[in-house]
């Protein structure tokens, strides 16, 4: 799971690391909790990185931030989010430089690239 991962790369590159996680409803209604239904989940994988507010990744309605990263680094099969756990790699900078399924798994397949902008 990617929770398992994240916390793994989190634990092993922070300070220098930051993971932003933001849950979505828009995929099949997996994230339906309140903000506090999901931090509660969360702890279970003992989650230290910051964990946002609910939010929508695809749409008009689309936070400013997911439509940024979506138009730096777009889809194979279009400029949208296509499930949950989708991932971004964003450098030093605030420029993106990569862009991961929700299947590619955090370690090994992430963690390869994040050692070069570290």
């Amino acid at each position: 799971m990617n929770y398992t991962q994240l916390v793994q790369l989190h634990d092993k590159y922070s300070p220098e690391l930051a993971i932003l996680a933001f849950p979505c409803n828009q995929f099949g209604g997996q994230e339906p909790g309140t903000a506090e239904e999901i931090k509660e989940f969360i702890k279970q994988y003992n989650v230290q990185f910051d964990m946002f507010a609910k939010i929508k990744v695809n749409g008009d309605d689309a936070e400013p931030l997911f439509k940024y990263l979506k138009k730096k680094q777009g889809g194979m099969l279009g400029n949208f989010i296509k499930w949950n756990f989708s991932k971004f790699l964003v450098n030093k900078d605030g420029v993106p430089v990569s862009r991961y399924s929700p299947q590619t798994n955090p370690i090994p397949d992430v963690e390869k690239d994040l050692k070069k902008y570290l």
